[in-house]
């Protein structure tokens, strides 16, 4: 038997792990952001609402989240690199399938259902697996894999509406089906890593297999219920940031502009706000609770952003608005998943990462449906990105209870100490803290 290193490696094959969740984040949700380019298209072709065709990348978004502890779980009992491997197939089969649709319902069955089940094998596996690879430098890993998400929108984003104005959405669907085929590639760079602190076997119920104990802690009940409510306006943007600034009156390209200035903004936050949580200056909670009350002003502004004047226009107010979420939706998504070996041990993190997905597929269920709703009733986004913004800033709020969240009278550890894998926000009561200037302890006092 391989005996099991003292830790996670901190880098090695943990590289080429990230690289394999970067192509995987891209090929998911950032072609998943970009897919809203192709709505219009597909409302006037099936003659629907804005509201009908918003289920259509809803249903992808809450197939993919809500299913997420399912490929979590898979992969705690087979290992994450089959998991990904097959959910690489069953996403390209959805696009392919989708490319020959007759109605919504087959739109629907085919990216909502077929790619969306595909993409919540990929995501939490991979993501998963990438944290148990880094431990001081893990969220800026995290980071950079989560960089994928903007990378693919600003590649993606004017890629796929060259490719709607020349072979038309249906053309369009077939050739994405061939690109999402090569998660299946990257699935298999997953190897798998043993850890101190991983269980003995296999779940032994289907219940302890999805995680649903971690619930029963205070901690992660917090974080999951601001994060359900944090879903419910997270991922508006990524379906309807384009038709809003077409409805604001920038032409098919300034739209792509819009969408492309948001992307760079996400990825550069990404990579930084990883490095910056990696330093320990700030506690990771007092820092995710942050920039969720940023993105939710972020989202604010976007809605309020007045009407160009042509569509020649260049829209400076609105790139300005979207360049600034982007930054911090881009800040906020390394720490959402950063924080989660914190609270719940490296032993859990792969279900906690897949059922952070089903949390928020919860809001990403109701957001664009709703949005969408709320056009067609005023005629504009405005309202739907002032209500989507409102549902991110309730969820920061909650963010607030977690520990940490806000200055106390504990002495902080030294930053350049790696986290302990059990979960250093786990609650460990009657237990001194080690200054890094010495050996005498300090007993743990609160505010």
């Amino acid at each position: 038997m391989t005996p099991k290193p003292a830790g996670p490696p901190d880098g090695g094959w943990g590289w080429v792990v990230a690289a394999a969740a970067f192509a995987v984040n891209g090929l998911s949700c950032g072609l998943l952001r970009s897919l809203g380019l192709a709505l219009p298209d597909l409302a006037e072709h099936f003659d629907r609402s804005a509201q009908d065709t918003a289920w259509v990348s809803a249903l992808a978004l809450a197939v993919q989240q809500a299913a997420s502890p399912v490929g979590s779980a898979l992969s705690t009992r087979w290992g994450a690199r089959p998991v990904v491997m097959v959910g690489g197939v069953l996403t390209s089969l959805g696009f392919v399938f989708s490319a020959f649709a007759r109605s919504l319902l087959h739109l629907y069955l085919g990216l909502g259902v077929l790619a969306g089940s595909g993409w919540a094998l990929v995501f939490a596996p991979a993501l998963g697996t990438l944290s148990r690879y880094f431990s001081r430098r893990r969220v800026l890993a995290v980071g950079l894999a989560l960089t994928g998400n903007g990378a693919s929108s600003l590649l993606l984003a004017p890629a796929l509406q060259l490719l709607l104005d020349n072979f038309g959405w249906r053309g369009a669907l077939l050739l994405l089906g061939a690109i999402t085929l090569h998660l299946t590639p990257c699935g298999a760079l997953l190897r798998p890593l043993a850890l101190p602190g991983d269980p003995l076997g296999p779940p032994r119920s289907p219940l302890a297999a999805l995680g649903l104990g971690l619930f029963t802690r205070r901690a992660f009940l917090v974080f999951a219920l601001g994060t359900a409510l944090v879903g419910g306006g997270y991922f508006v943007p990524y379906v309807h940031l384009a038709p809003h600034a077409l409805d604001r009156g920038l032409g098919g390209y300034g739209a792509v502009l819009v969408v492309a200035v948001a992307a760079v903004g996400d990825a550069g936050a990404r990579l930084l706000c990883g490095w910056l949580a990696d330093q320990g200056w700030v506690p990771l909670p007092r820092l995710l609770a942050m920039f969720g009350a940023l993105t939710g002003l972020g989202l604010l502004a976007v809605g309020l952003v007045p009407v160009v004047g042509n569509e020649e226009s260049w829209g400076g107010p609105l790139l300005a608005a979207a360049g600034a979420y982007g930054l911090s939706a881009g800040s906020y998504a390394p720490l959402v998943f950063g924080v989660l070996p914190g609270l719940v041990g490296i032993g859990g993190v792969v279900q906690a990462t897949g059922l952070v997905m089903m949390l928020m597929s919860l809001g990403g269920l109701l957001g664009p449906p709703l949005s969408g709703f709320l056009r067609d009733e005023t005629g504009d986004f405005t309202a739907s990105f002032l209500v989507c913004g409102s549902f991110i800033l309730s969820g920061s709020f909650i963010y607030v209870g977690l520990p940490s969240a806000l200055p106390s009278c504990r002495p902080a550890s030294h930053p350049g100490t790696a986290p302990p894998e059990r979960g250093e926000l786990l609650p460990d009561p009657q237990v001194a803290l080690l200054p890094p200037g010495g050996p005498h302890s300090t007993l743990d006092t609160t505010c």
